[in-house]
């Protein structure tokens, strides 16, 4: 029955693109037609503002909702656990259906997912704000997530398309800094509308920005891009692709629970069919070809994956840290934790334009020891260690995550044709995250290990702590992994 909805939603989309967002009819670039000088600087103007909002959106939410959590606690009576799973929902969705929509936005139009990803995410906040209990909560961050996906399905690709080489890596880096400024504003924000309106308020501030980057969207932009127009999209191997995903990072998700077993193994199922479908498929929904006869795509994706498993949970695992076992208000946390991606925010479109000129290899790789740094320093937190030491680690954190970011991404749109911007855009999506699904993994399987499914209360504080402190340690040695993973890949730039 999912499968015969999703198939008439496909179809009335391919039917109806025009009349869905828009009365007007845009201008289709296709791979025939497609010209960086189509769009003039003003369009181009307005796709990098979109593009830019709608990565601010997430990040947002996401980096809000990490000095939010002991305020849903003490309201929905939540364990660290399921605290954790109103975090993971949304990664849960956005690994599930980045690629599906990736691919369909490269069929039948770019501008018209995006478009169509700001309306669900916005209507998946305002659903969040009014959640009565945490599974309904976890309900609509899942939405949320296919949301989102949407919307990292077409942005990068969107602005990789209509910015030439030797600009590529500046707006790349411009709207990657957008997601780190949603990062920097989301825990001072979230921490002060949680103090004085209520966590709900952190997902009502979505819908004006959302309904505003859909306006924005429609009225500014004319063009539209499907530069796979015509091909079949890959049903089955969509379905088979988001079964696979959904029961390998549920089943990373139960670890240590037993049954994390049969999940993970199920996936491994549905990854052997998938493999033998996307073979014999005529119009695959992944083209294994980008991977095996492109060694700069590849390791650049597994790069940027261990990075996002290195740190995603930095924030959630300080927030805890700061207001249970150090005592400070949400505000006051979030305060702390911008220091990260206050310093991410500022470097990255410098880092993006430096890959224009250095190879992004050595920018990155560089900028992932430097990760593998300040990752180190949280190993020896205690309940005594000065603030200073604290933000100046992520001071550290941050620099070292900018100096990655923007590199790799440019690394990874530049080396495919235009035929797989689309797939290319989701991939860097996907990984980013899986990585965010095995950062998470990682941090409640160290909350399961040492404080289990009880709430957290003072005695829990020493466990709580350790659970931090393995948790970091584990993030640093798989940063050092990236490291390798980073300084192996192919070059870009003709030498």
């Amino acid at each position: 029955m999912g499968i015969h909805l999703f198939r008439y939603f496909v179809i009335a989309l391919q039917i109806c693109p025009l009349t869905l967002f828009s009365d007007a009819i845009p201008l289709t670039c296709t791979s025939a037609n497609f010209g960086l000088f189509m769009v003039d600087e003003r369009e181009k103007k307005v796709i990098l503002l979109v593009a830019a909002l709608a990565s601010f959106l997430v990040p947002y939410t996401g980096s809000s909702i990490t000095v939010a959590l002991p305020a849903m606690a003490a309201q929905f009576n939540a364990d660290a656990v399921t605290l954790g799973w109103i975090t993971s929902a949304y990664i849960i969705s956005a690994a599930v259906f980045i690629v599906p929509f990736g691919r369909l936005a490269d069929i039948i139009g770019r501008k018209k997912i995006f478009v169509l990803g700001v309306l669900i995410f916005t209507a998946a906040s305002l659903a969040s704000a009014l959640a009565p209990a945490a599974g309904i909560l976890i309900i609509a961050r899942f939405v949320q997530g296919i949301g989102g996906a949407m919307l990292f399905a077409t942005s990068v690709a969107i602005v990789t398309q209509v910015y030439g080489p030797g600009e590529r890596g500046w707006a790349l880096g411009v709207t990657i800094a957008t997601v780190y400024a949603g990062l920097s504003i989301g825990p001072f924000l979230g921490g002060i509308l949680t103090d004085h309106f209520g966590w709900p308020a952190i997902f009502l501030v979505n819908v004006p920005l959302g309904l505003a980057t859909i306006a924005l969207t429609l009225n500014g932009v004319t063009h539209e891009w499907a530069d796979a127009s015509g091909e079949r999209f890959d049903l089955y191997g969509s379905v088979v692709y988001g079964i696979m995903f959904f029961c390998g990072i549920f089943g990373m998700l139960l670890i240590p629970d037993p049954s994390a077993g049969i999940w993970i193994i199920v996936a491994g199922c549905a990854f052997a069919i998938f493999i033998w479908q996307e073979k014999h498929c005529t119009s695959p929904l992944l083209d294994f070809a980008i991977f095996s006869q492109n060694r700069t795509f590849l390791f650049s994706n597994i790069a940027a994956m261990i990075n996002y498993g290195a740190t995603f949970a930095v924030a959630v695992l300080l927030s805890l840290y700061l207001q249970y076992i150090r005592g400070f208000s949400a505000e006051t946390a979030g305060l702390i934790l911008i220091a990260q991606p206050v310093i991410q925010t500022i470097f990255s479109p410098i880092a993006g334009n430096l890959s224009d000129r250095i190879e992004p290899r050595i920018v990155a790789t560089l900028g992932m020891a430097i990760t593998t740094l300040g990752l180190s320093s949280f190993i020896f937190l205690t309940p005594e260690t000065s603030l200073n030491v604290i933000i100046i680690s992520l001071m550290v954190l941050g620099f070292g995550y900018a100096l990655f970011s923007s590199p790799n991404t440019n690394a990874i749109m530049s080396s495919v044709d235009i035929q797989y911007l689309g797939i290319a855009s989701s991939m860097v999506s996907t990984m980013r995250s899986l990585g965010q699904v095995i950062s998470m993994a990682i941090a409640m399987f160290c909350f399961s290990a040492f404080i289990g499914n009880v709430a957290i209360t003072p005695p829990v504080y020493p466990a709580l702590l350790t659970s931090t402190t393995v948790a970091f340690l584990i993030f640093t040695c798989l940063c050092i992994v990236g490291v390798g993973s980073s300084y192996v890949r192919g070059t870009i730039h003709n030498s």
